[in-house]
């Protein structure tokens, strides 16, 4: 049973392992982010975690200890001046892992891990509410116009009414001057007919007239 045995074995003794991890934090901590498998960048979360954290005590006990395990001097002078800054407003989950793909070569899955920089928490303002302004009177312009509007609507009205009156009147008069020469033309006519039959009649009487003196003639020439 693997009790108090924290960690991964990545197939390699202790010895190499914890000189491998060292070497890693080293450069995540120098560079801000490295390469690595998934494993390996797992198991570097922790180391970097725990650097952070010493850095952000700040004390020289802890900065001794980081000394212990980062390799260059020049990395735990920036860690301790940036850190307290950087990461004051969190409490861990200071690194981030991205996963890019697979290897070629082995097909092992690759990672990206990079120290993360939160962004400063933003203060909450509350909206003040705004009290209910009263209503503003209308002013006396707008009055006028609606007034204005009003009386044009109404002009227009009545003269819409006296063009149908006018219309209207205009049908009357004409109906009735038609009537008068419908009534008009039947004695026109009548008249005309007399005058064409009077002719008539008296071309009749004439012919009537000289055929009573032929006969008349006649009868004296036999006697």
């Amino acid at each position: 049973m693997r009790h108090r045995k924290s960690g991964v074995k990545l197939n390699r003794s202790s010895s190499h392992k914890n000189a491998m991890f060292r070497n890693m934090v080293t450069s995540l901590l120098k560079y801000d982010r490295i390469q690595t498998t998934d494993a390996k960048a797992k198991e570097l979360r922790r180391w970097a975690d725990h650097i952070i954290t010493l850095a952000k005590k700040g004390d020289l006990h802890a900065r001794r200890q980081a000394m212990s395990i980062v390799r260059e001097k020049a990395v735990v002078h920036k860690v301790f001046e940036e850190a307290p800054k950087r990461f004051a407003a969190v409490s861990g989950g200071y690194t981030r892992i991205i996963k890019i793909g697979r290897r070629p070569g082995d097909a092992a899955p690759v990672s990206l891990i990079e120290l993360v920089t939160p962004e400063p928490e933003k203060k909450k303002t509350t909206k003040k509410t705004k009290a209910a302004k009263p209503k503003k009177a209308t002013p006396k312009k707008t009055i006028e116009k609606k007034t204005e509007v009003a009386e044009a609507e109404a002009d227009t009205s009545k003269a819409a009414n006296v063009k149908a009156d006018s219309g209207e009147k205009a049908q009357k008069s004409s109906k009735e001057t038609g009537e008068e020469t419908k009534a008009d033309k039947p004695q026109e006519t009548a008249d005309a007919v007399g005058k064409k039959a009077t002719p008539e009649k008296t071309d009749t009487k004439t012919k009537a007239s000289a055929g009573e003196d032929k006969s008349a003639e006649d009868a004296k020439k036999k006697e």
